[in-house]
């Protein structure tokens, strides 16, 4: 097989023939009966209404529902609770195959209109329009080339903040398949009904091209938020802008071409800051300064020189968010040991006023304001399809009443258990670690298992609800596991820290250890264990097999970093670059070289492993419009395992396969269309199911 040279396009014609090569070897190997029952079933469980949590904006409620199979979730709006709903916004009338997507929304203060961004073939790339919701009409507005962007209106309803980079010099763009680097992102003002051209420019600065920046208005409607951030790092700067202060309003800034006059609070990287609530100008801001765990601290923001401790960092658990909510209340939420704990405290003290009964599980969304006297939470495990509750805070002690409950045809979670264990890493560090199958398997070596991680960026992968992680379970007697190994969120930026940049290796150290525990304990074998993972955990799973090809029968690597030499020069990779740190520097460059997925592919036969040992059967998914990981990083992978493992060598010991999974008309995961997920979901799990030896039972 050809092995494509690292610089070719995406557009040459050697590199569409190599992928479409790989499609074909694909579609060999995957047309098995498995493929089909996992798709039926995943498909008919699959097939059950979902709501998420009512908010209001004016005199209306707004909630997303699906029926089910529809491709993507509908707006609804209705005048009450007992309202009767209609339809919003239908992202699905958008596109014939659904590749069109809404990907951000924001409502104005009175309810009149809706801003919202559409995204394409699952690109970041995002198309704002503006939508009267009282005849439910789009306007003729439409904001073009925003990326990484929130959605923030004044409260006079005469428009919006947003963010953008300028437009590409190509004009026939099919925006999302390009890898040209993202710089210069710029906040602007967009006036309801103007052409985008006339867009006020707010903030910029080119003389830090790689900043991206987010401008938001507090709830009282008084002063503009611009966070200003280098990286992916929970880190940021701060200023502000009061609106009544400027003397012609935001309008006036047209004519002066001059930026808005922000006042810098927090100049420099130290910590993050997120705005909690204010009263004027005493604000309360969520933030790790001097305190990884995360606490909440309140300023004067016109005398910034003294800071005073509201909530102070807990001894052990993480604070992850803080909602202002009935006046002068908090509603917290804390992460325990990777388990989500509520409490309602004090806004002015601090102090604590109630515990909300939750049961083990994560905190999948809040919705409140800060005049609201009653919030709705959304709830999920990996045994809980999903429960908002609806809590009265006016009474003395607030009940979690069940205001919608999902419904899954046919489960039964009393056949399904759930542990938490903790397991010992080569440095001594205990790693937490969910494993979910049937009730009461034996321990005796014999399952199939599945074992998923991410561990990057202060993400924490908390307890959620998969159909088909179900189904393994259910149906081919699995064993499923998540790893919440270092580099993530789970314990704080300690946490974090402890995973990335020059302590990288912690991770694989992390994830390899919980796979020799789940085989030493009896769970499964190395020939019946499958790794999965994606985007940082796709580098995961790449850096795993190349340190250990003998442990793991099966690999899945998702849209994965794979060329840590080159990751920064494409799109938006520059910002991860607080995270891995960058090759330009010699220091750094030593930590990325050590084990870079596609500067490590070795044959194990010639290294320790013995003249028969071979890498695992690996399955790599990227996908066309993927402009966050490019799809260079999974192709040069697929190109070099294949040429290094397999056409390189004669007689070669390699022949698990090694395929690539590419798809069309899709990004790095977000909005892709219901059926999108499905038939990948039968492709990757009947491709592993098959070469674990899994068999299917009814």
């Amino acid at each position: 097989m050809a092995f494509p040279s690292p610089t070719l396009t995406a557009e040459s014609e050697e590199t569409k023939e190599f992928v479409a090569r790989q499609a074909d070897l694909a579609d060999s190997l995957l047309t098995t009966a498995h493929r089909e029952n996992l798709r039926a079933e995943v498909t008919r469980l699959f097939d059950h209404p979902r709501h998420g949590a009512p908010f209001r904006r004016g005199t209306n409620l707004f909630y997303f529902h699906n029926s089910g199979l529809q491709p993507h979730s509908v707006l609804y709006v209705q005048d009450s609770l007992d309202g009767e709903p209609e339809v919003l916004l239908d992202p699905n009338t958008l596109s014939k195959d659904g590749t069109v997507a809404l990907s951000t929304y924001s409502l104005i203060e009175d309810g009149k209109y809706i801003a919202y961004g559409l995204s394409e073939s699952g690109s970041d790339w995002v198309t704002i329009r503006v939508m009267n919701i009282a005849d439910k009409q789009p306007l003729s507005d439409k904001l073009s080339w925003v990326k990484f962007s929130s959605i923030s209106w004044t409260h006079d309803g005469k428009g919006f903040f947003y963010g953008r980079y300028p437009a590409p010099r190509e004009s026939e763009l099919d925006a999302g398949t390009e890898t040209n680097i993202n710089l210069n992102h710029e906040i602007y003002y967009h006036v309801v009904g103007s052409d985008q051209s006339e867009d006020i420019l707010c903030w910029k600065d080119p003389e830090h091209p790689k900043h991206s920046f987010g401008a938001s208005v507090t709830e009282d409607g008084k002063y503009i938020i611009l966070g200003i951030y280098e990286g992916c790092d929970p880190v940021n700067k701060l200023y502000y802008c009061e609106i009544s202060t400027l003397p012609q309003g935001i309008e006036g800034f047209k004519e002066t071409k001059e930026m808005l006059p922000f006042v810098k609070l927090i100049d420099n990287f130290d910590a993050q800051y997120q705005v909690v609530a204010n009263d004027g100008d005493e604000f309360t801001f969520l933030t790790n300064r001097n305190a990884p765990k995360n606490k909440l601290v309140r300023v004067d923001i016109k005398k910034p020189e003294t800071w005073t401790d509201i909530l102070p960092e807990h001894e052990r658990d993480v604070l992850e968010s803080a909602d202002a909510v009935n006046g002068n209340q908090l509603l917290v939420c804390y992460m325990s040991d990777v388990k989500h704990i509520l409490q309602i405290r004090d806004l002015v003290t601090g102090s604590l006023l109630h515990k909300l009964p939750l049961e083990i599980g994560s905190v999948s969304e809040i919705s409140c304001r800060r005049e609201d006297t009653e919030v709705f939470i959304g709830f999920t495990s990996f045994l809980s399809p999903g429960i908002i509750y609806r809590c009265n805070l006016t009474s003395a002690i607030p009940e979690m009443k069940i205001f919608r409950e999902i419904s899954v045809p046919g489960f039964d979670r009393t056949h399904f258990e759930v542990k938490q264990i903790f397991v010992n890493s080569k440095d001594g560090t205990k790693i937490p670690m969910f494993v979910m199958s049937k009730k009461d398997i034996e321990l005796d070596g014999s399952h199939p298992t599945l074992l998923y991680g991410y561990g990057g960026f202060n993400i924490s992968l908390t307890p959620s609800f998969s159909v088909s992680r179900l189904v393994l379970c259910k149906n081919m007697g699995f064993v499923v596991c998540v790893a919440n190994i270092r580099g993530g969120g789970e314990y704080g930026e300690e946490w974090h820290k402890a995973g990335a940049l020059a302590m990288k290796q912690n991770c694989f150290d992390d994830f390899i250890a919980c796979a020799e525990l789940l085989i030493s304990s009896g769970y499964t074998s190395s020939r019946q264990l499958c790794i999965e993972g994606g985007s940082n955990g796709g580098l995961l799973i790449a850096a795993c097999v190349n340190q250990r090809p003998d442990l793991f029968g099966c690999a899945l690597a998702h849209v994965g970093v794979m060329d840590m030499l080159r990751f920064h020069k494409f799109t938006i990779g520059h910002a991860w670059t607080t995270d891995y740190g960058c090759s330009d520097k010699e220091e750094e460059f030593h930590w990325l070289i050590k084990y870079s997925p596609l500067h490590n592919v070795r044959r194990p036969w010639e290294q320790n492993f013995g003249s028969s040992c071979q890498y695992p059967a690996i399955m790599l998914l990227t996908a066309d419009h993927d402009d966050r990981v490019v799809p260079l990083h999974s192709l040069k992978l697929l190109a070099t395992l294949q040429y290094v493992l397999c056409t390189s060598v004669e007689d070669t010991p390699q022949v698990n396969p090694i395929i690539g999974r590419i798809d069309r008309k899709s990004g790095h995961g977000a909005g892709r269309p219901t059926k999108k997920m499905i038939d990948e979901v039968a492709d990757r799990y009947s491709f592993m199911a098959n070469i674990l030896g899994a068999s299917w039972t009814d």
